[in-house]
């Protein structure tokens, strides 16, 4: 059922980022000649209006198809210095409103991970940690990470900021130590009564993509403890301060594939989210109703935030990439030739390829090895 519980979850996701593009098209008059859930082989139908609804065989997301998105190739065969569309196609309207166009779709998966994140807030949440006081990794794991050691930190010491962020428990050291490899970390401790500071240099797990210094939790020292709740406006406010942590960790993380992390580990293929998803939904409530609602919002909000932001990147074919040319005829007032957006294109084509096989060796090989 897991497998189940996570194609509806993320075709979810895909949908309603196709129908933030299907709403902007329609405002800008722009014709939506098809709106499909899933891909290949067509197996219902339905036509309302001008647009053809669709369910399709291969249930991994979906598309709207609207009217004249090809027209550059046509152009392209036909030798044509600039693209002749039809005004209610993609590139008959303006550059501008094509640019929203190309926003609309990220901009819904925002806000359904701010919706998400605010939902959390709202309901409160429970959970387990074990306290701040730490032990050296090194005295229980063999050739693990010194950096905590050699900066001066010791087993025993309660760890009580982070880059001056008020520290409580060992679930926020993690948070807040594996959303910065290969930086100075300035750590407060507390050790014997005694407020002590030390710069550590973190390392990069480069199988992980994360931050360490070489630290392990006191594991006798189980807590359970409640999330603070808020009520509705500061509930929305935090959404949106989460949305921008996770955006800025994000961005944290490309910055950490270029720094030399595993790309088969870090970067996930269909498979693997698919199966991370529908593994929370079916195990999360099991024990508590609340704990497991707020579980699943959060990897559906982590996962449309995600989206949202890749399909932002400049990159052609994706919806950032729409957006550049646009933006690039707005700046240069006129339009980009034909065997020039080919040519952006095919670098496009050529990178998402190459990421898509890089999900798909890492989802085998995470199966394999799991």
């Amino acid at each position: 059922m897991k497998w189940l519980y996570g194609l509806i979850g993320l075709v979810f996701l895909i949908v309603f980022h196709e129908f933030g593009h299907f709403l902007a098209a329609k405002i800008f008059g722009v014709k939506v000649e098809s709106f499909s859930v899933g891909f290949g082989p067509v197996l219902l139908h339905k036509k309302i209006g001008d647009t053809d609804f669709r369910i399709s065989l291969i249930p991994l997301g979906g598309y709207c198809g609207m009217k004249g998105e090809k027209d550059f190739q046509k152009a392209l065969e036909n030798n044509q210095k600039q693209i002749d569309a039809e005004k209610d196609s993609l590139y008959g309207v303006s550059p501008v409103k094509r640019a929203i166009i190309g926003f609309a779709g990220p901009f819904i998966n925002l806000c359904l991970a701010v919706i998400s994140f605010s939902l959390i807030a709202g309901i409160g949440y429970k959970y387990y940690s074990y306290s701040n006081q730490i032990i050296l990794a090194n005295e229980l794991y063999e050739n693990s990470c010194m950096a905590a050691e050699i900066a001066g930190i010791k087993t025993g010491d309660k760890i009580i900021k982070i880059n001056n962020v008020d520290i409580e428990d060992f679930s926020q050291i993690i948070s807040q130590i594996s959303s910065k490899p290969d930086e100075n970390i300035k750590i407060t401790v507390e050790r014997n009564q005694e407020i002590l500071e030390f710069i550590v240099h973190s390392e990069l797990d480069k199988e992980s993509g994360i931050g360490k210094i070489g630290i392990a939790a006191d594991t006798n020292s189980l807590l359970e403890k409640e999330a603070k709740k808020y009520s509705f406006f500061p509930a929305i406010g935090h959404g949106f301060k989460e949305c921008f942590e996770y955006t800025k960790l994000t961005f944290k993380s490309i910055g950490s594939l270029i720094k030399g992390a595993n790309l088969t580990n870090t970067v996930s293929g269909p498979v693997r989210v698919t199966n991370l998803l529908g593994s929370t939904i079916e195990e999360s409530f099991k024990s508590d109703f609340r704990n497991g609602l707020v579980s699943v919002l959060s990897l559906m909000g982590l996962i449309s935030l995600s989206l949202g932001i890749m399909n932002l990147l400049p990159i052609p074919l994706l919806d950032g990439g729409l957006i550049l040319l646009a933006l690039i005829e707005v700046i240069s007032r006129r339009k980009i030739q034909p065997k020039i957006q080919y040519y952006i294109q095919f670098i496009g084509l050529a990178f998402i390829i190459f990421l898509f096989i890089i999900g798909c060796v890492g989802d085998f090989s995470y199966f394999i090895h799991k």
